[in-house]
């Protein structure tokens, strides 16, 4: 009988090491997925085609050409069709452009869709590990906005840079009522569409695409039907500068129509 109940009892020890060890192997995995369920994404290699303006930049990914919309910040103006070049924009570009080519370029994806209403992926951007977005709120040439869930992982982090640099006074925040919740008011005094054509298209690409999107000697508007028929005569495209542009061959909305 003693040999029995001892027996029992060794079976019953048994059991609830395994039940033990069972419970421990899935709290390890339910940590695993708990952190890997935190919002994070990993970060994706990217390699820079150009910087279009303070927000958005065109990169190669997966094999393509893509516009990228920076998530959760907003720059002013520079380049927008029927719009005037606001206050800072130029510094914004100009300083995006410089932080996207001093490293290796790479996109963050947050938990939310990848890809706007005009096909512009919406990413997190980083060159050699630093955040692009948080330097251009921590030199007061963005503010924190379009916060749309659930893509708001560093909402709180941008709102902290953003208000360290309004309590500066700079850039943006320099003139009381400029940066607004709902954008930017005002434009460069004598800044006129006709000044921003030499601006249009960054130096390096204007380098290899002047001898293809040159505008004609007459100087007057031209129609092509699609951008099948105008790549016949401008091959890498045109800016919205051009007299052949048209917004709806523009259809990632980056100001220039039909490049490859």
């Amino acid at each position: 009988m003693k040999k029995c109940f001892l027996a029992i009892a060794a079976l019953v020890f048994s059991f609830s090491l395994t039940a033990c060890n069972s419970n421990a192997v899935s709290g390890s995995k339910s940590e695993r997925s708990g952190a890997a369920d935190d919002g994070r994404t990993d970060r994706t290699a990217v390699t820079l085609v150009r910087a279009v303006d303070g927000d958005t930049i065109k990169v190669k990914y997966n094999g393509e050409v893509k516009t990228v919309r920076y998530l959760l910040v907003d720059t002013p103006e520079t380049k927008k069709p029927n719009s005037c070049v606001q206050p800072y924009g130029k510094d914004a570009s100009e300083e995006n452009k410089k932080l996207v080519e001093s490293g290796k370029l790479e996109l963050e994806f947050d938990k939310g869709g990848r890809t706007d209403k005009y096909g512009r992926l919406l990413a997190y951007v980083y060159a050699d590990g630093k955040s692009v977005q948080e330097q251009l709120l921590k030199d007061g040439l963005a503010r924190v906005a379009y916060i749309y869930p659930p893509n708001t992982k560093y909402v709180d982090e941008y709102q902290k840079v953003e208000n360290a640099a309004k309590k500066k006074h700079i850039a943006i925040w320099s003139k009381s009522g400029y940066a607004t919740d709902k954008g930017f008011n005002g434009c460069v005094v004598g800044k006129t569409k006709t000044a921003l054509k030499s601006d249009s298209v960054p130096k390096s690409a204007a380098a290899s695409k002047d001898s293809n999107s040159s505008a004609p000697a007459s100087g007057g508007k031209e129609t092509f039907a699609n951008c099948t028929e105008l790549r016949k005569k401008y091959p890498n495209g045109v800016p919205s500068s051009h007299p052949a542009y048209q917004a709806k061959m523009d259809r990632d909305h980056d100001h220039y129509a039909c490049e490859r």
